[in-house]
């Protein structure tokens, strides 16, 4: 299950995030998966809840917004939105179609959480 090895990733991604930005706890996590990407949806969501246990991320809600396959067609001369590779083009119906899009994964963003220390502003005592 390739989708395990792929949760990882997202791991080292963000534990390089919380070491270099100093972030103690992360609550969401959206990855965009394109639709072409050969990524198991079901598989990954399962593979992030257990990779991602013990570490910053423990709790972390993970959003995934999946993306269209893009392709050109080269009988048509047209950009088109296709389901599969090697899909029929959806306007003229030829096989000679590019795919183009769609065939990514990528971590979008991380919402976390910060330790505060110290109260941000100086408190000072009356005289």
């Amino acid at each position: 299950m390739h989708e395990m090895s792929l949760a990882e990733g997202i791991l080292r991604i963000i534990e390089d995030q919380a070491a270099e930005r100093g972030f103690d706890r992360v609550l969401r996590v959206r990855v965009e998966v394109g639709q072409l990407a050969g990524v198991e949806i079901e598989a990954l969501r399962f593979g992030f809840d257990v990779v991602m246990k013990n570490s910053v991320a423990e709790s972390a809600v993970l959003e995934i917004i999946e993306t269209p396959g893009q392709g050109w067609c080269l009988d048509c001369s047209t950009g088109v939105e296709i389901a599969a590779l090697y899909d029929a083009c959806p306007r003229c119906g030829g096989y000679r179609v590019r795919a183009t899009g769609g065939m990514d994964m990528r971590v979008l963003d991380l919402e976390v959480d910060t330790a505060d220390p110290q109260p941000s502003g100086s408190e000072t005592t009356g005289s």
